[in-house]
C-alpha cells in the first residue's frame, strides 16, 4: 500500500489545485461562519472592542499612563476625550458593520486557515520534514495573533489620538470631525499590518530555506535596517515624542534579531 507521500507524487497538476480548492473552500466557510457570527452579536463588539479605544478607561491608556510616571514622559499620558463617531451617508454604519465583521472573521479563523494549508501541504513531506513545519504552522498563527493584539492595544491609540488631536492652526480655526468610515479604515488596516509585520521571521525562514537570505547579509545590514525600523516606527506613530516611537520601534527590532537567528539556524 502506498503512503501519502507516494500517492502526493503521483498527483497531477489539476488534481493539486482540485485539493487546493477544497482546502480553501473549507477555510472560506469558517470565515464566513466567524464573520456571521461577528455580524449577530456587532453591538456587544462594537461598543467593547473596536470603540473602546475612544473611551478613556481603555488598558493601554491606563498602561501607557503608568508607564509616563516611570518614565517621566508626560506625553504618553492620553487625554482621550469620548466624542461621538459621524456617520455621513445613509449606507456607512452598515457596510461598515460588515466590512468588521469580515476582518474580525478573518483574525479568529486563521489558526484553522494556516491549519488547512498544513494539512494541503503535508503529504508532500516526509516525517522528518513534517514536524518543523507543523511547528512553523504553529509560529506563523501565534506571531499573527500577537501582531493583531499590538496593533490594537499599542499602535492604534497611540497614533489615532494624535490625529484626532493634530492642528495646524494655533487660532483653532480647523476643527477635527472624527467620523466612523475613518476611524473603521484606520483600526483595521492597523491591525491587519501589524499582524503581517509580524510575520517577519516567518518570511525570513521561507526565504533563507530557498537560499535567498543569510544572516551573514541580515548582520551586514543591521544598521540600515535599524534605521528602517526607526522611520517606519515614525510613520507609524506621527508623534514627535521619542519614547512613543521607542514603544514601536523595539519590537520590530526585536523581531529582526530573532529572524536573524532563524536564518542562521536554517542555514545550519
Amino acid at each position: 500500500m502506498q503512503d501519502d507521500t507516494e500517492v502526493s507524487k503521483e498527483m497531477s497538476f489539476l488534481e493539486h489545485l482540485e485539493e487546493l480548492r477544497k482546502h480553501l473552500v473549507r477555510s472560506a466557510i469558517v470565515v464566513f461562519i466567524f464573520s456571521i457570527v461577528t455580524f449577530i452579536y456587532a453591538p456587544w463588539i462594537f461598543d467593547h472592542i473596536v470603540f473602546a479605544p475612544l473611551r478613556s478607561d481603555f488598558l493601554s491608556y491606563k498602561a501607557l499612563c503608568s508607564l509616563s510616571k516611570i518614565v517621566d514622559t508626560p506625553q504618553l499620558c492620553f487625554h482621550v476625550e469620548t466624542k461621538p463617531l459621524q456617520a455621513l451617508s445613509a449606507s456607512e454604519q452598515f457596510f461598515n458593520h460588515i466590512w468588521i465583521s469580515i476582518v474580525i472573521g478573518i483574525i479568529l479563523s486563521s489558526p484553522f486557515v494556516l491549519f488547512e494549508l498544513w494539512k494541503f501541504i503535508r503529504p508532500a513531506l516526509n516525517d522528518n520534514e513534517a514536524n518543523p513545519v507543523k511547528s512553523f504552522i504553529s509560529i506563523s498563527t501565534f506571531l499573527f495573533l500577537l501582531g493583531v493584539c499590538f496593533g490594537y492595544f499599542v499602535l492604534f491609540p497611540m497614533s489615532y489620538n494624535f490625529l484626532i488631536t493634530y492642528q495646524i492652526s494655533e487660532q483653532g480655526l480647523v476643527e477635527t470631525h472624527n467620523t466612523l468610515e475613518d476611524y473603521i479604515s484606520l483600526i483595521s488596516t492597523m491591525v491587519l499590518v501589524s499582524g503581517l509585520i509580524f510575520e517577519l521571521p516567518v518570511v525570513v525562514f521561507l526565504l533563507a530555506k530557498l537560499g535567498l537570505l543569510s544572516a551573514e547579509w541580515m548582520r551586514k545590514y543591521r544598521r540600515h535596517a535599524v534605521v528602517i525600523i526607526l522611520i517606519v516606527a515614525a510613520v507609524i506613530t506621527p508623534s514627535p515624542d521619542v519614547m512613543s516611537q521607542l514603544i514601536v520601534a523595539l519590537p520590530l527590532y526585536v523581531l529582526f534579531e530573532v529572524s536573524i537567528f532563524i536564518a542562521k539556524a536554517v542555514y545550519k
